[in-house]
C-alpha cells in the first residue's frame, strides 16, 4: 500500500516538473478556468491550496445525481451512503465520518447549500436540482466556514437569479416507470435591479424489490422540491439575493434483505457461532423467530402488506447580503430551515412482527453568518473574519415494537407484554436545544512574489441541553429520565504556505487542526452509560499537494498526500449487552489516517474531455476498546483502501451542425467495511459500477435528446448493514438495480 502510493505520487510530481519546465519559458496561455469559491472568494481551481474536487452541473445530470448519495466515489475519497430512503446520509472523506442515523447526529463532513450549512440529517438529501456546481474539498473546514467540520464539506452552489433570460430542464423516463424532472427559468423582473429564478424537482419510480408476501413491487421513490429566488441589486455595491425551497419525500421505507444468523444445526455454525457465509440461503439459519429467506434473490423479499412508508417535508429560506464598502466586503447570510420526518419501517424484513419502528422527528434551525473579507485579490494581504451563530432545537418521538409476534394477551396482562423478554413497544422521546457560537478567521500574506503564507484560527463552543426519557407502551412503564446541559468548546486552526512555481502552477503545504463538538446519544437508551456525553474529537491534518495547468491548459493535474491524527474519534455502532443489541455512541482513543490523491483532467481538442482521479487510504484504529472488544488495528468503517474515478464526454460533429455526444463514467472502490469489529459477514468487496449515455445536440438550438444507462452491467452491491444479532437478523441495503432510459434537455 505504502509502495503503492509512493510510486503514484512519484510519477504524478515527476510529470507536472517535466510539464512545468516545459511550460516556464512559455506566455500564460487562454484557457477555461474553473471558478470555485472554497475560500469564500472566487478563485481558480489551480489557485487554492485545498485538495478539493469540482463537479459540474453536466457531470451531475448525467451520473443521474438527485440527493447526495448519489455523490458516492464522484470524487477521490468520497463515500456516501444511506439506509433510509430520504434521510441521513452518512457521509465519509478520507475516512473521516459518522455512521450514526439519529436525527441529532452531527457529521464530520459539512453540507453547504448556497453557503448555509444544513446539519440536520433530516434534510441533507434535499436541494439537489438546478445546480451550478458542487465542490467537494478535503480535510478540516473551520477557518473560513460558519459551521466547523473536521472532515471536509460538501458546497452546493445552485443556478442564480440573472438579468438574461435563461430557462433549462431535463426529463428522463427509465425502467419502473421512472421519472425525473429538474429544470429551472429565470430572468430579470426590473432591468439592473429585481431578477428572479424558479426551479424545481420530480423524481418517482415504482418499487426494484418484488414483495413476494403482497405480490408487488416495493422500494417505490417519490420526492419532489422547489426554490424560488430573488436578487435585488439597488446599487453596483449592494446585492441582496433570498430564496425560500420546499421539498417533500413520500416513497416507500427502504425494504433491505434479510440475512438469518442463528444455525439450526452445529453443522453450519461459523467460528462466532452465526451461520457460515454457505449455509445463508439453505434454510439451516433462521432468526430469532424461525424465519429465514432463502431465495437468495437480493430484488425480492417476504415484507408483508407493509413493508413502509417514509415522509419527510423539508422547508426553509434564506436572505443573504453582499455590501462592498471600499476595500472591503460585508456578508450576512440568514437562514431558517425546518425538517419533519415521520417514517414507518417493516425493520425485520420478514412477515412476522418481529421488529417495526416508527421515527417520528422534528429539526428547525436558525443561522446567522456575518463575514468581513478583503477585496482586492491584488493585494499582499488577503484575509476573511467571521462570527457564525446557530440554535437548534430536535425533537424526536421514535418507538420500537419488539417482538410483537410473541405477545400474548391474559386477563392479568391484556397487552401481552413482557418487558423482562423485551417483548413491548419502547419508546424514547427527547428534545435537544443547541446553540452554537464561532469566531474565525484567515489570512494570505504574499511572503516574497511567489511565496504565499497563511495563517487561521477559529474558536468555537456548542452549548447543548438535553432533556431524554425511555419508556414502556408510551408511558405505561417508565424506564429512565435524564437531563443534562452540556458545553464544548475548543481553540482549531490553520497554517500554511504555498509557492508559485509558474503562473499556472504551485505546490502547497498546510497544517489543519479540525474539531468537532461532543454531544449526546439520541437512540433507545435503557441504561444512564448510553446517555452519558461523549467527548470532543479532534484531527490533526498534515497535507502536501501540488496543483498546475499545461500544454496550453489542456491538461489540469492535482495531487496532495495526507497524515491523519485522529483523537477521541466519534464512533457509532450496534453491540451486544447482556444479549441485546444496544446502539452506542462513544470516543475511540486515537486512529490513524494518511494516503493520497491524484486528479487530472485533459481536453486533447474542443470536443473531446477525458478526467479521472485516484485515492490511495490507509485508515486504522490504534486504540480502540468497546464493550470489551480490542479494535486496535482495525480498518475504519466506510473506508477502501482504493477508489477510482473516470469520465469521458466525446462529442462528434455532423454535416448539419449538430453533433453526437457520447458520455461514459465509471467508479471503483476496493473492499470496505460497515463495522468496527471488521467482521468479514459485515463487509463489502470491490464494486466497479459504469454509466454511459448517447445523446443528439442541436446546433441551433440548446436541444438535447438521448438514452442512457445506469450501472450499466446491472452488478449489485451492499450499501449499508446493520447487524441486529439479538434477533439473529443482518438487514442488508442494496444499491439500485441497472437503469435505462431516454431523455430530453433543454437549455438556452
Amino acid at each position: 500500500m505504502k509502495r503503492l502510493f509512493m510510486t503514484t505520487l512519484s510519477v504524478a510530481s515527476l510529470m507536472a516538473g517535466s510539464a512545468a519546465a516545459q511550460q516556464a519559458a512559455q506566455a500564460q496561455p487562454e484557457g477555461e478556468e474553473i471558478i470555485v469559491t472554497a475560500q469564500k472568494r472566487s478563485e481558480a481551481l489551480e489557485d487554492v491550496p485545498v485538495s478539493i474536487s469540482v463537479l459540474t452541473a453536466d457531470a451531475l445530470e448525467t451520473s443521474g445525481v438527485t440527493n447526495a448519495v448519489a455523490l458516492n466515489n464522484m470524487a477521490p475519497g468520497l463515500r456516501v451512503s444511506s439506509a433510509d430512503a430520504a434521510s441521513s446520509p452518512k457521509i465519509f472523506i478520507r475516512g473521516v465520518g459518522l455512521s450514526d442515523f439519529n436525527p441529532n447526529a452531527s457529521g464530520a463532513v459539512g453540507i453547504y447549500v448556497d453557503g448555509v450549512y444544513i446539519g440536520s440529517p433530516l434534510a441533507q438529501l434535499a436541494g439537489f436540482y438546478d445546480l451550478a456546481q458542487v465542490e467537494v474539498l478535503r480535510g478540516p473546514q473551520g477557518t473560513l466556514y460558519g459551521r466547523n467540520t473536521n472532515g471536509g464539506a460538501i458546497n452546493i452552489t445552485a443556478n442564480r437569479p440573472t438579468f438574461d433570460f435563461v430557462s433549462n430542464a431535463r426529463v428522463e423516463y427509465a425502467e419502473s416507470n421512472a421519472v425525473t424532472f429538474q429544470g429551472g427559468v429565470g430572468g430579470p423582473i426590473i432591468d439592473d435591479l429585481l431578477a428572479f429564478r424558479i426551479a424545481g424537482q420530480w423524481v418517482s419510480s415504482d418499487g426494484h424489490t418484488y414483495d413476494r408476501v403482497i405480490g408487488d413491487d416495493v422500494n417505490a421513490l417519490r420526492y419532489f422540491g422547489g426554490r424560488a429566488a430573488l436578487l435585488f441589486t439597488p446599487t453596483p455595491d449592494l446585492s441582496i439575493y433570498a430564496n425560500i425551497h420546499h421539498f417533500e419525500n413520500h416513497g416507500d421505507a427502504t425494504a433491505p434483505q434479510h440475512r438469518a444468523l442463528f444455525p439450526a444445526t452445529p453443522a453450519v455454525a461459523g467460528p462466532d457461532g452465526y451461520c457460515l457465509p454457505s449455509a445463508y440461503a439453505s434454510g439451516l439459519c433462521t432468526d430469532l423467530l424461525g424465519y429465514a429467506d432463502t431465495d437468495n434473490d437480493v430484488r425480492a423479499g417476504d415484507y408483508g402488506p407493509d413493508s413502509g412508508r417514509d415522509t419527510v417535508y423539508v422547508r426553509g429560506g434564506q436572505v443573504q447580503l453582499d455590501w462592498r464598502l471600499g476595500d472591503i466586503d460585508l456578508v450576512a447570510i440568514s437562514a431558517y430551515q425546518s425538517a419533519d420526518r415521520d417514517a414507518y419501517e417493516n425493520t425485520d424484513v420478514s412477515p412476522i412482527n418481529m421488529l417495526e419502528i416508527h421515527y417520528n422527528s422534528h429539526s428547525h434551525a436558525f443561522t446567522q453568518e456575518l463575514r468581513v473579507q478583503s477585496n482586492d485579490p491584488a493585494a499582499p494581504l488577503r484575509w476573511v473574519a467571521g462570527v457564525f451563530y446557530m440554535d437548534e432545537t430536535i425533537e424526536d418521538n421514535s418507538t420500537q415494537d419488539v417482538l410483537r409476534a410473541l405477545r400474548a394477551p391474559t386477563v392479568g396482562n391484556p397487552l401481552g407484554i413482557d418487558p423482562m423478554n423485551n417483548i413491548a413497544v419502547y419508546g424514547y422521546p427527547y428534545t435537544q436545544q443547541t446553540e452554537s457560537l464561532a469566531v474565525f478567521g484567515q489570512a494570505d500574506y504574499n511572503l516574497t512574489e511567489r511565496l504565499i503564507g497563511t495563517f487561521g484560527l477559529r474558536w468555537s463552543e456548542d452549548t447543548r441541553d438535553f432533556d431524554y426519557r425511555s419508556e414502556i407502551e408510551f408511558g405505561l412503564i417508565p424506564i429512565l429520565n435524564y437531563r443534562a446541559e452540556e458545553s464544548f468548546a475548543a481553540w482549531s486552526g490553520r497554517l500554511g504556505l504555498r509557492y508559485e512555481l509558474t503562473p499556472d502552477s504551485n505546490v502547497y503545504a498546510t497544517y489543519s487542526r479540525g474539531f468537532k463538538s461532543g454531544g449526546f446519544f439520541g437512540g433507545l437508551a435503557t441504561t444512564f452509560d448510553q446517555l452519558e456525553p461523549y467527548d470532543n474529537e479532534q484531527l490533526d491534518a498534515y497535507e502536501i499537494g501540488f496543483k498546475g495547468l499545461f500544454f496550453d491548459r489542456a491538461l489540469r493535474l492535482s495531487t496532495s498526500a495526507f497524515y491523519y491524527d485522529y483523537q477521541d474519534q466519534q464512533v457509532f455502532a450496534l453491540a451486544l449487552r447482556s444479549g441485546v443489541t444496544t446502539l452506542i455512541l462513544n470516543n475511540a482513543g486515537s486512529s490513524t489516517a494518511y494516503g493520497g490523491e491524484v486528479e487530472a483532467s485533459w481536453r486533447p481538442t474542443d470536443n473531446f474531455d477525458i478526467q479521472a482521479g485516484v485515492s490511495l487510504l490507509h485508515a486504522e484504529f490504534d486504540e480502540f476498546i468497546s464493550e470489551g472488544q480490542d479494535y486496535g488495528g482495525n480498518r475504519l468503517p466506510q473506508a477502501p483502501e482504493l477508489t477510482f474515478n473516470a469520465s469521458m464526454s466525446y462529442a462528434a460533429p455532423l454535416p448539419t451542425g449538430d453533433e453526437i455526444v457520447l458520455n461514459a463514467d465509471t467508479t471503483y472502490s476496493s473492499k470496505i467495511y460497515f463495522d468496527n469489529s471488521n467482521a468479514e459477514r459485515l463487509s463489502q468487496g470491490a464494486v466497479w459500477n459504469m454509466n454511459g449515455q448517447v445523446s443528439w445536440r442541436s446546433g441551433r438550438s440548446g436541444l438535447e435528446a438521448g438514452v442512457f444507462a445506469r450501472n450499466l452491467f446491472d452488478e449489485d452491491w451492499i450499501v449499508a448493514v446493520s447487524p441486529i444479532e439479538s434477533l439473529g437478523v443482518d438487514l442488508l441495503t442494496y444499491n439500485r438495480p441497472r437503469s435505462v432510459g431516454v431523455f430530453v434537455r433543454f437549455s438556452n
